[in-house]
């Protein structure tokens, strides 16, 4: 449905991790959905590598990039994972999750609740830590080329 192609979302970087097995992956259909206690909820399609390292580990880091780094999400396109982490500088996490040094703001979530409504998995994970490390405008779908509608 091309009409869903006008909603607007912040196009950010999942990053997940299970036991050695580390991944990152463009996600948009994210959403704050507490306060008390800070939760965001992210959804995975069920056949993506990161859904069952969350799946697994019931947690992930959540980055907020600027405007002006969308050419980082092209590494988190490809399916090895070594290689989207290879020239980018960042460290596991208090989740362990990999957390990317460059980006305006992250959040580490564990995982407490999860929903597959359909073909996505809602996970709802507390924020275990957030920080702020940059300034600037957030990147979303807006300045962004792709459009993820699914497949209907």
């Amino acid at each position: 449905i091309k009409a869903l192609g006008r909603m607007t979302y912040g196009i950010y970087v999942l990053t997940s991790r299970y036991e050695e097995e580390i991944n990152g992956m463009i996600a948009s259909w994210v959403s704050q959905v507490s306060y008390d206690p800070l939760m965001i909820m992210a959804a995975v399609h069920t056949n993506r590598y990161s859904h069952n390292l969350i799946d697994k580990s019931a947690c992930f880091a959540l980055h907020v990039l600027a405007a002006d780094q969308s050419a980082v999400l092209g590494r988190f396109k490809g399916s090895d994972p070594t290689a989207k982490f290879s020239s980018i500088q960042w460290q596991p996490g208090r989740t362990g999750c990999p957390v990317l040094k460059e980006c305006i703001a992250y959040f580490e979530c564990r995982v407490t609740a999860k929903y597959t409504p359909g073909n996505h998995t809602l996970f709802l994970g507390e924020v275990l830590e957030a920080q702020v490390i940059g300034e600037g405008n957030i990147l979303s779908s807006l300045d962004y080329d792709g459009v993820y509608l699914g497949k209907s």
